[in-house]
């Protein structure tokens, strides 16, 4: 069986993209979905009442908050695991390059 392939740098100063990537993404879409269920409930608690929505409550008051929070909590998260995985691939590495020596 073929050994996995390594690559032949460990690119240390790609994580920063990688972590504004994906919290860029997870933000996004954690704002498109906490604001189409913002609508939904503005819309919802208009009917209830017999008045004209106000759209403007599901942005500042549903939408932003929520993306917000999911954006610092994906940052923090995402920042640890590639810090973990960096760490891991470099012991691999080291430990490859310990059995590669020994033969």
């Amino acid at each position: 069986m073929p050994a996995t392939p390594v690559p032949a740098s460990l690119r240390w100063y790609l994580i920063p993209v990688r972590v504004l990537l994906a919290t860029l993404v997870v933000t996004l879409l954690s704002f498109a979905v906490s604001l189409f269920l913002g609508i939904v409930g503005v819309v919802l608690a208009a009917w209830v009442r017999g008045v004209h929505p106000n759209m403007t409550i599901a942005y500042r008051h549903v939408a932003f908050p929520i993306a917000a929070a999911v954006g610092a909590v994906v940052l923090v998260s995402a920042s640890f695991m590639e810090g973990r995985h960096y760490q891991r691939a470099k012991t691999l590495r080291r430990m490859e390059d310990q059995m590669h020596g020994a033969h």
